[in-house]
Formats: structure tokens, sequence, C-alpha cells
């Protein structure tokens, strides 16, 4: 399998640079990625259970990795959900598939989106994992606009092994995420 070209690019360009800004002594304390995980609440498919087998389908498409189902860990009677009950589907990203997906986000999905401007610099928190959601997934371009019957959102978790939000922000930053200037 070939290598990614975002791990390519972490190893010979981004760890040094890491290691220049922050001032490490050697190259194995500069952070890196551990897994990103991209989660999809439906509340919807309580009623249909198909809703939740075409948003795991979905995922699956774009991630590349068969979803998981999630199911409710307790009872909730105002929103009509019982402890064992379906209400969505995740997927664990590590290793070459993260990267790839990683690299799809930000040069492909973030900028198809309309008005963009930039994601929130503010979505740490203090471990240094990085949070966004996301409102539709047809930004996704192995999604078909024209097959989806339904528009979701998507949570998605960068987790790195940074040991600050500084140290978390340089990397995402380098990465080439595209942040909001303040």
């Amino acid at each position: 399998m070939a290598v990614p070209r975002l791990y390519k690019r972490y190893k010979e360009e981004i760890v040094p640079e890491l290691s220049k800004i922050m001032k490490y002594k050697n190259p194995m304390q500069a952070p890196r990625l551990e897994k990103i995980v991209i989660n999809v609440g439906m509340g919807e498919a309580i009623a249909d259970i198909k809703v939740l087998e075409t948003a795991a389908s979905e995922l699956a498409q774009i991630t590349g990795q068969k979803a998981v189902i999630t199911r409710a860990k307790k009872s909730i009677s105002n929103f009509k959900i019982r402890k064992g009950a379906a209400i969505g589907c995740k997927v664990t990203l590590r290793r070459a598939r993260m990267y790839e997906f990683l690299d799809r986000l930000i040069n492909v999905a973030l900028p198809s989106l309309k008005d963009f401007r930039g994601v929130s610099a503010k979505a740490f928190d203090q471990s240094g994992n990085y949070s966004m959601g996301l409102t539709e997934q047809t930004i996704f371009p192995e999604i078909e606009f024209d097959k989806v019957a339904l528009v979701h959102g998507i949570d998605i978790t960068i987790v790195t092994k940074a040991k600050s939000t500084d140290e978390a922000y340089h990397l995402l930053r380098l990465f080439g995420m595209p942040f909001k200037s303040q």
C-alpha cells in the first residue's frame, strides 16, 4: 500500500517545523495524530431504522471503512429513547485511512462549503483534541447528491498526542487545516 501524501509530508516537513516552533530536542517529542472519529447521530432512527442504515452506508463511502451502529446507553423518556436503541453510527480511522481522510477533508470537502471562511481555532479540548461539526454529508465527493434521502450532520474529532492546545493547533495548522484568523 502506498504511503499517504499527508503522512509523508508530516515526516518530512511538519516534524522539523514543529521542532523549530516548539523547540523540541528530539523529533519524537513532536505531537502526532492518533485517530479520527467520525460520528453521526440520527434521532430519526427511532422511528425508521432504514434512515440509520443509509447513514451508515454513506459514512462507509466517505471513510472507506464500515460504520459501527451506536446504541443508547440509557433510556430518555423526553426523547422517546429506550436503552439499547440504535441511535447513530461512527467510524474510527487510524494509520493510512486517517491521513487519507484528513487530506480529503482539508483539501476537498471544507473548501467546497458555501461561504467558507475557515474553522474555529477554539474547538480544542485541554488534551489537544480538535472537534468540529459539519451540517451536511454531501460536501464529500464520494456522496452522490441525487441519491441522498436525508441530509444529516457529521461530527469529526481529531485525536492527537499533543500535550497542550498550542501544540495541537500548530500541528493541525501545519497539516493545512484552514483556521479562521482571529
